[in-house]
C-alpha cells in the first residue's frame, strides 16, 4: 500500500522551468490551450493571465493555475475560488517578456 491521500494538500511550487524559462506566481502569460475540446479552451485562447500558483498533482505533473486579467472576478481566483481560476499545462502558457503596450502613441 502507498501513502497516497486524495484529500492531502496539493504540492505548491515556488517556481518551475518551461522551455528553459522560469515561471513563478505573479508572472504574466498568454494562454495557448493545446486542445479546442471545450468552450473554455476556445474562450481563453490568446487571453492575458497571471499565474496564481504552480501546483504538482498526484502523478507529479506540473500545472499553472492562472487568473484571467480581464475577468472582473479575478480577485476571487487569487483566493482560490472556483470559476475564476483555470489550470493549464506548462506548454499551454507563453510567458510575456515585455510589458503590455498602454494607450497612446509612442
Amino acid at each position: 500500500m502507498t501513502d497516497w491521500d486524495p484529500f492531502a494538500e496539493k504540492k505548491l511550487l515556488e517556481k518551475t522551468l518551461s522551455a528553459g524559462i522560469e515561471l513563478k506566481p505573479g508572472d504574466r502569460v498568454i494562454l495557448r490551450p493545446q486542445s479546442q475540446s471545450d468552450i473554455m479552451d476556445i474562450a481563453l485562447a490568446g487571453k492575458m493571465a497571471t499565474i496564481a500558483s504552480i501546483e504538482q498533482d498526484f502523478e507529479n505533473k506540473i500545472h499553472v493555475a492562472v487568473t484571467v486579467d480581464d475577468d472582473p472576478g479575478n480577485d476571487l481566483g487569487h483566493q482560490g475560488k472556483p470559476g475564476h481560476r483555470f489550470f493549464f499545462a506548462l506548454e499551454e502558457v507563453e510567458v510575456v517578456t515585455k510589458p503590455p503596450m498602454t494607450g497612446g502613441i509612442a
